[in-house]
């Protein structure tokens, strides 16, 4: 590997591969060097947490080293206990490397689904992984004329500029400047599929100016006072499967049990809320993150949330469940087949669909994702409604339980 020396004259970056730890008396810090130089004795930096220790060792199979430099593949060892992980960046402690959670990126699609705004995906960049959320494309550009061309997606091996938001805080370069630091993938988080690559341009300066308020009374303490535990009870399924009747009778149950409760039903959030948005993909994506953050406001303020939407996609209501705690969000399919759905047609939709008057309309001419392991299934061919209702309240008495909100 044949290194410049404008990168050996860098500061010193180590993104870590592997944290080696053969045995109880040996705990090294293994990668390959992506600038500077380092030496037994330099102070380093543990990026994002900003730990600080030094170099006591790098070890390397022929033997330890009186110093390594960009591109040679080392471990070190540190004089000092501290915590480092694998996708962490060791890096010169008076020259560290910039640290953000939002960017500017250039992205290039590489499958056949297309990249949607606001649909999670895993990021990797280096061995660090991350959830990422990405904006719709500033731009697309145009492969053979290098034209700026205007885009709300990226299809199969497009290349687009758009803005990245990372679930937690990255040692970064631009990738001009180093390409290990700056350059990743994108994974799908269902398939695990490698679905883009990219090119971090710059850190956005929001990122710096935002910070969490720590407030005095905290999620627990509201679930208290309620003698209730805060959670989502997200129903999902096609257009005329009984969500919103089945959601009606729970939080009616809940309610008379003097539960705290808020139903949010898909139409009526389109009516305030979410009335900019349409039914492509892009904007089921949005509808959905939208309605997962809401709902994670009402679990922090100690509320039963019954959630009644289609959500089509698996990659949405798997972001849903991850914004919450554990035990937070519970799934539940409305299990009914296309035939009976459409057969029911109470709106009239399904019709509208079939003489092409409604277009992106799940089931028809957009996919619905059933859950694959959700935690309660009603069946709405062989149960009615007020039945579907009480298995759910039954699974969630069965929590009620064993739950202590003392403080």
């Amino acid at each position: 590997l044949e290194v410049g020396d404008d990168l050996q004259a860098d500061p010193f970056r180590l993104p870590v591969q592997w944290v080696n730890r053969p045995n109880l008396d040996f705990r090294g810090f293994s990668g390959q060097i992506a600038a500077g130089t380092v030496r037994p004795g330099d102070p380093v930096r543990v990026l994002p947490s900003g730990k600080t220790s030094t170099v006591a060792r790098i070890v390397t199979a022929d033997g330890d080293l009186p110093q390594a430099v960009a591109g040679q593949s080392i471990t070190l060892t540190l004089a000092d206990e501290i915590d480092v992980s694998r996708g962490d960046v060791l890096a010169s402690a008076d020259a560290p490397p910039e640290s953000a959670d939002q960017f500017e990126a250039t992205v290039v699609w590489m499958d056949d689904e297309p990249l949607l705004p606001g649909r999670p995906y895993l990021l990797k960049i280096g061995a660090k992984l991350v959830g990422a959320t990405i904006t719709e494309p500033k731009h697309k550009v145009n492969v053979n004329t290098l034209e700026q061309q205007p885009a709300k997606r990226l299809e199969l091996n497009e290349i687009g500029v758009c803005n990245l938001s990372l679930d937690a805080p990255v040692a970064f370069a631009p990738y001009v400047q180093n390409k290990d630091l700056g350059g990743f993938i994108l994974i799908d988080r269902i398939s695990n599929r490698t679905v883009g690559a990219g090119l971090l341009n710059f850190a956005l300066r929001r990122a710096h100016n935002i910070h969490w308020q720590a407030t005095s009374v905290d999620k627990s303490s509201r679930a208290a006072i309620k003698n209730q535990k805060g959670r989502v009870i997200w129903l999902t399924g096609l257009s005329g499967a009984g969500k919103s009747t089945i959601a009606d009778l729970v939080e009616k149950r809940l309610h008379a049990d003097g539960r705290h409760t808020y139903l949010l039903d898909g139409d009526n959030v389109r009516h305030g809320l979410n009335r900019d948005l349409g039914f492509t993909e892009e904007d089921r994506v949005e509808n959905i993150r939208r309605v997962a953050e809401v709902s994670k406001l009402m679990v922090d303020a100690g509320l039963i949330v019954l959630v009644s939407f289609i959500s089509p996609f698996r990659a949405e209501r798997r972001m849903a469940r991850d914004l919450l705690g554990e035990g937070e969000f519970v799934e539940v399919h409305v299990d009914t087949p296309l035939a009976v759905a459409e057969a029911r047609d109470v709106k009239g939709l399904y019709k509208k669909a079939r003489a092409g008057e409604l277009k992106n309309f799940t089931g028809i001419d957009s996919p619905y994702e059933a859950p694959e392991s959700p935690e309660i299934v009603v069946d709405t061919t062989t149960m009615s409604p007020q039945d579907a209702a009480e298995r759910i309240v039954a699974w969630l008495d069965g929590r009620f339980s064993t739950e202590d909100f003392s403080i």
